[in-house]
């Protein structure tokens, strides 16, 4: 299944797609300081399941335009998500989002809940309180743009040390040090740290989406959002699934991606009855 990539003009701004398959549409969206590209694989997979997956640079990272109006709240991002959606004439999907981007879709479905067949939420920030230290935490790690610091940065998110190579590094560092992305990488740090509390999504979600239609994944080993926030998102929620991958950091589609495969098809499927 070839997998293509194109630039997408939403609103006032631009961002990069990528795009592989067909079928019942799934839309990935990646979290605070990453970028659409470390879904690739992810898309492929589902592509060769039938399903047509797409995902896209948040404004401020990646390839999106990084102007200084871009959307910097999550309400913000939900509606662009959203926006997304309407230019790529998707009337509905499953969206999936890994940290920041489970944020962000969570609160998408709660603004247009007619719109989404089913939630996967990975590692996930805002559905319920976090500690304002982790909080913290991960808004220095994005503001970080010295070549030294993205070892450490790409080691806080993956668990395994063979997949922060040099190469890998050089491309974030470079990617997290270009003109105008300390600007947006720094509104949403702030965000993070004084205004997520104004809009956490477990008590709206809960009475929108049956517990079936949602799914938690999460690291065994999650630095960045300890498991523990995982069993507080699932009473919160009501009991949906929580999947917990072995051997996995804040990252597991990356580095354990035939599991996360094996949780996620299923629900997949599932969400199309």
């Amino acid at each position: 299944m070839q997998t293509i990539t194109y630039p997408l003009a939403v609103g006032s701004g631009s961002t990069r797609v990528i795009e592989a398959g067909s079928g019942p549409v799934v839309l990935l969206v990646h979290g605070l300081g990453a970028r659409c590209d470390r879904w690739r694989g992810t898309v492929e997979r589902l592509a060769d399941a039938g399903y047509r997956a797409i995902t896209y640079d948040l404004p401020g990272h990646g390839f999106a335009s990084k102007e200084v109006e871009a959307p910097s709240t999550v309400p913000a991002l939900a509606e662009h998500a959203l926006a997304v959606m309407d230019t790529l004439n998707i009337e509905s999907a499953v969206l999936i989002g890994t940290s920041l981007g489970a944020h962000i879709v969570a609160t998408a479905a709660c603004k247009a809940p007619a719109r989404v067949s089913g939630l996967g939420l990975v590692g996930a920030l805002g559905i319920v309180p976090i500690e304002q230290g982790v909080a913290e935490t991960i808004s220095r790690n994005v503001r970080a743009q010295a070549r030294e610091q993205f070892a450490g940065k790409l080691s806080f998110v993956l668990q395994d040390p063979t997949l922060v190579t040099e190469a890998l590094i050089e491309e974030e560092w470079r990617m997290n040090s270009a003109p105008g992305v300390l600007g947006a990488l720094s509104r949403l740090g702030d965000y993070l740290t004084s205004g997520i509390a104004h809009d956490y999504v477990a008590s709206k979600l809960l009475p929108l989406f049956p517990t079936d239609r949602m799914l938690l994944l999460w690291g065994a080993l999650d630095k960045a959002v300890p498991l523990s926030v995982g069993h507080a998102c699932q009473e919160a929620l009501g009991g949906p699934e929580l999947v917990v991958i072995e051997g996995s950091n804040h990252c597991p589609y990356l580095e354990q991606p035939e599991a996360f495969m094996a949780a996620l098809l299923p629900f997949l499927d599932h969400c199309q009855s």
